[in-house]
């Protein structure tokens, strides 16, 4: 737990990704086309991700856990949050807030 929260305040956008889901695929693209340069951590190819997936399954209490996005050092959550955040218009304004983006 400690490892996925340390990681997730040292960047504005941090997103915790499996390299073959496709919902994580869509998350990453999301935030690449908005400007943001997000720190991911594919936990398939990170010698520590099976650990920090047990982590984000206890923080989210979903299993899969990813994509887990962070903003500002805060848990955003999985697509379904961070979807409802861009439709509601509030997921910009975050990220301005966070530092991720100056427009």
């Amino acid at each position: 737990m400690e490892r996925v929260l340390k990681l997730a305040s040292q960047r504005a956008v941090v997103i915790f990704s499996v390299s073959s889901c496709c919902m994580c695929h869509t998350i990453k693209t999301l935030f690449c086309d908005l400007g943001v340069n997000p720190a991911i951590y594919e936990l398939d190819q990170d010698p520590k991700g099976k650990e920090m997936e047990r982590a984000l399954v206890r923080l989210l209490g979903r299993n899969p856990p990813v994509p887990a996005v962070f903003i500002g050092g805060q848990l955003v959550g999985p697509t379904d949050k961070v979807m409802s955040l861009h439709l509601g218009g509030n997921l910009i304004p975050l990220l301005r807030e966070a530092g991720a983006i100056w427009l």
